[in-house]
């Protein structure tokens, strides 16, 4: 025939098809960053410091917590900020009247001394705090 195209695929449709195995490795990729994201979710907000053994510890909520770190020389760090004792009266202050029902996480070192933690924990009392907490480590069984 003079008109008909002979044997060619030139004006077939072509199928179309998911590839199941790209589709796998972003599954992966994904719940990858989702497991590390949620691992760095639950670090310490403070300065780092030998944080107090005990045996009742439970886990702590960070959202809405600032957190006063003590260290063993007895100095002061605003989540992970050294500051001064008037710095961190004023952090005190503006952080109860941006989040009057936030909660203040007192992380202090096993050396540091106890009249600095305690004048952490009066301190946030006086500016309104009603949540006041001490960050511990619970005890390995074995201790």
């Amino acid at each position: 025939m003079a008109g008909s195209s002979g044997g060619g695929n030139s004006g077939g449709k072509k199928k179309a098809r998911i590839e199941i195995i790209p589709l796998i490795d972003v599954i992966f990729f994904l719940l990858a960053t989702f497991v590390l994201f949620t691992l760095s979710l639950n670090t310490p907000q403070g300065v780092p410091v030998i944080l107090p053994q005990s045996e009742s510890g439970v886990e702590r909520d960070t959202p809405g917590t600032a957190t006063v770190s003590v260290t063993d020389q007895g100095t002061l760090a605003w989540d992970k900020d050294f500051v001064e004792l008037n710095e961190f009266l004023s952090r005190l202050r503006t952080f109860y009247t941006a989040n009057p029902d936030g909660r203040i996480l007192i992380n202090g070192d096993e050396n540091a001394p106890f009249s600095q933690a305690v004048y952490v924990f009066d301190e946030a009392r006086k500016a309104g705090f009603k949540k006041v907490f001490i960050e511990t480590q619970v005890k390995s069984i074995g201790r």
